[in-house]
């Protein structure tokens, strides 16, 4: 069968401005590029088609063309909740010209919402819940629907929900994802600026699941199901990336990479006995960074260490991440750098619960933590995530998929008087971070290591001014 993966390129960060996100961290879609590889493992004829892959985001209709003249049989697209309609989109405009092409749709948004998807969106034949690897390559090799575990599908007038496929048991049984199939992959693609010292750049993921339930996190929808690649088949992949594709830094985007210490160990020690020549970057949580580890990560070749920390309000930690101590953050981030290491912290405003003081305490908390890099998103509630159940209850929500990206603030706390409040605190206290003397002197002192990220910035100078602009508190007048 031909098939045509898709990853729908989304809405503006900002409504009504131009997206700059893809200029300053454009991340391959490693979801589809795993899907892809096992396709073509089944003797599938497979294509990737990345929206966000261009330099210049292409129109529709233009989209449309290029999907069309691979001749496919199914098209797939995997969306996450800003990215659906988009997708959609281009589905029905796909429908409306070939109406004999499969349309199915797969990822976390659709895995939360399942059958009711297909009762709004007449153009979607088929939802894949869970992970898709399996139940896609059954429907593309002519599987009845009705035997298909993991499908959504329309019965005549009926829709059927299957039942829930298992999750794949053996993470290594998967073959390394389809980079080759990306247009333009690695050029095209890179990570976020100041992230990484030499290019080119790539991402990796070597788990699923996650053995927490944070308030904020959708992916309890897939169950925790907490399973990983061994350290031998990670090692392979990191090789396989640098032989074939001449990579010189990774992106680890697990969602708790240190989660099994005894295969992150093992990893370390191939790294530094047999070098690769390669940098890397992970995520670690609080309770999983020994001393040992982290030194072990350094040995091996971990430029950056970030940490989820969301809140520096103790009373919202208790909340949406439990067992986490804001002392223990503290710890944590001073053993990663007394080991040598970049500390990020990862954090998230406007939780349910969120207030004025409570988001005063975050910013002096992350500038006490001397950082040296923070991310700050805005909190955006999801379907299937803990805090969706009764979200109506601490604040008002306007539930606009195209802006359900964390980078806009749709959920407005009951504290917080408005949207536009809630955006100029944001804006201060990040802004706040990046002016403090502290972390411009960290800065200062690296610029020659990341003279490759100035340079894409400087090519791409006046994007850059107008994001800057749009974190500048206003003037009173």
């Amino acid at each position: 069968m031909r098939i045509v993966l898709v990853h729908p390129a989304g809405s503006n960060w900002i409504p009504g401005q131009k997206d700059i996100t893809p200029i300053a961290n454009r991340m391959a879609p490693l979801g589809l590029l795993s899907m892809a590889a096992w396709l073509e493992k089944q003797q599938h004829q497979v294509s990737v088609y990345d929206c966000l892959g261009w330099d210049r985001l292409r129109p529709h209709k233009a989209i449309v063309q290029d999907i069309l003249a691979c001749q496919p049989d199914l098209v797939g697209f995997s969306a996450t909740t800003s990215g659906f309609l988009d997708g959609y989109d281009l589905a029905a405009a796909i429908k409306q010209q070939k109406p004999l092409v499969l349309t199915v749709f797969g990822g976390v948004h659709v895995s939360a919402l399942g059958a009711p998807l297909l009762e709004k969106f007449p153009a979607i034949d088929y939802l894949c819940m869970g992970e898709g690897e399996a139940t896609l390559a059954e429907l593309a090799g002519g599987a009845a629907p009705a035997t298909i575990d993991g499908l959504v599908w329309r019965d005549h007038d009926d829709i059927v929900t299957n039942p829930v496929r298992h999750l794949l048991p053996d993470l290594d049984q998967l073959p390394f994802p389809a980079y080759e199939k990306l247009a333009g992959f690695p050029k095209r693609y890179h990570l976020p600026l100041f992230s990484y010292i030499r290019p080119p750049g790539a991402t990796m993921v070597t788990s699923r699941g996650c053995p927490y339930q944070c308030s904020y996190c959708d992916r309890s929808v897939f169950k925790q199901g907490y399973r990983y690649n061994s350290a031998a088949y990670i090692y392979a992949h990191l090789q396989h990336l640098r032989d074939r594709f001449g990579i010189r830094h990774v992106n680890i985007y697990d969602d708790l990479f240190t989660a099994h210490r005894k295969r992150i160990l093992e990893l370390c020690t191939l790294l530094s006995d047999q070098p690769l020549g390669l940098q890397f970057n992970c995520a670690v949580r609080v309770g999983h960074a020994d001393d040992d580890l982290l030194r072990m990560l350094k040995a091996a070749g971990c430029l950056q260490v970030s940490i989820g920390i969301e809140s520096g309000d103790m009373e919202l930690m208790d909340r949406h991440k439990p067992g986490v101590q804001l002392e223990d953050v503290k710890d944590t981030v001073r053993r990663i750098q007394t080991c040598g290491l970049r500390a990020k912290g990862l954090f998230m405003m406007g939780l349910p619960g969120e207030t004025e003081d409570s988001i005063r305490k975050t910013s002096d908390f992350i500038m006490a933590l001397g950082l040296d890099d923070m991310n700050m998103s805005k909190f955006t509630p999801f379907h299937g995530a803990p805090a969706w159940q009764d979200l109506e209850k601490f604040g008002t929500l306007q539930e606009d998929w195209r802006q359900m990206n964390c980078l806009n603030f749709v959920f407005v706390p009951q504290a917080i008087t408005s949207r536009e409040a809630l955006d100029e605190l944001y804006n201060q206290h990040v802004k706040r971070f990046y002016s403090s003397p502290g972390w411009r002197k960290k800065f200062r002192r690296r610029m020659w290591e990341h003279r490759w990220s100035m340079w894409h910035m400087i090519s791409h100078l006046p994007d850059f001014i107008t994001a800057k602009n749009n974190f500048e508190p206003q003037k009173d007048h």
